[in-house]
């Protein structure tokens, strides 16, 4: 007679002992494959030595102040309180513990998605945001042509500060553009025409042979026209992160952004 407490061609249970190997095999397998996906990416990301008394980013450590930036401190609003951390990088530049307080990196992304970054000078900030001049055949011109959102990175390390800006980019006026290129020097005035920005050169040779032939058809205390394709971009700020190393990691972040109504609010961050 068949037992009905399970069908009849039930398998009898596995014995413990059983089990327990086939987990250990599971187990063994899967260790096995581990190893190999790690031994594949040790070939294909080879680990580079360094050599011996070669720097070592990974040793590299600054410790930071322990006076840190607090609510009660900041203006009203973030181009005030850009203004004051600003004159006071200024300030050290002068003292010569800062190189070009004014140099900031400006990240962009092209139409396809890809960002990109590089250093550029600001010459202008006020109430309506932060501006620089470029060449408008550029790559990062031809970026904001795209997609007008734009970053911008102040990096302060001396006094381990930074200011990191989100905003929208626009060109300047042509009459504002003017007046700033009457201020550059001749020798910058010359350069805005002969770099083809962002363009593939032959040479060093080519660029300064253009850099010459406009310095002999413009000599000094001739004035240079502005070029059609050299601007201005103006970036208004929808945030404004001001950044202060602290001891531990345990840095200050605070934070404005701008609210839908046109205000101002502050969030303190977890550094």
């Amino acid at each position: 007679m068949t037992d009905r407490s399970q069908p009849a061609d039930a398998t009898p249970d596995a014995t413990p002992d059983a089990a327990r190997q086939d987990r250990a095999a599971d187990s063994t397998a899967a260790a096995a494959a581990a190893a190999d996906a790690a031994a594949i990416d040790a070939a294909a990301h080879p680990a580079v030595a360094v050599p011996p008394g070669a720097a070592d980013p990974a040793e590299m450590r600054a410790h930071y102040r322990a006076e840190g930036l607090a609510e009660a401190d900041l203006a009203p609003g973030p181009m005030e309180q850009f203004g004051r951390w600003f004159e006071e990088a200024a300030h050290v530049a002068e003292q010569g513990g800062l190189y070009e307080p004014n140099a900031m990196v400006v990240s962009t992304v092209d139409a396809e998605g890809r960002p990109s970054s590089r250093t550029v000078l600001l010459k202008q900030y006020d109430e309506r945001g932060f501006v620089f001049y470029t060449n408008y055949t550029s790559r990062k011109a031809h970026d904001l042509a795209a997609n007008p959102r734009i970053g911008l990175l102040f990096p302060w390390h001396p006094m381990a500060r930074q200011v990191v800006v989100t905003g929208t980019a626009t060109r300047t006026g042509r009459d504002e553009t003017a007046a700033y290129f009457r201020t550059r020097p001749h020798g910058s005035q010359l350069g805005a025409w002969a770099s083809e920005q962002s363009s593939v050169v032959a040479s060093r040779a080519e660029l300064d042979r253009a850099y010459e032939d406009l310095a002999t058809r413009y000599p000094e205390g001739e004035a240079v026209p502005v070029p059609p394709h050299w601007g201005g971009f103006r970036i208004a700020p929808r945030t404004v992160e001001f950044w202060q190393g602290r001891e531990n990691r345990l840095h200050d972040r605070l934070r404005y952004t701008r609210t839908p109504a046109g205000a101002w609010r502050v969030e303190r961050f977890y550094p």
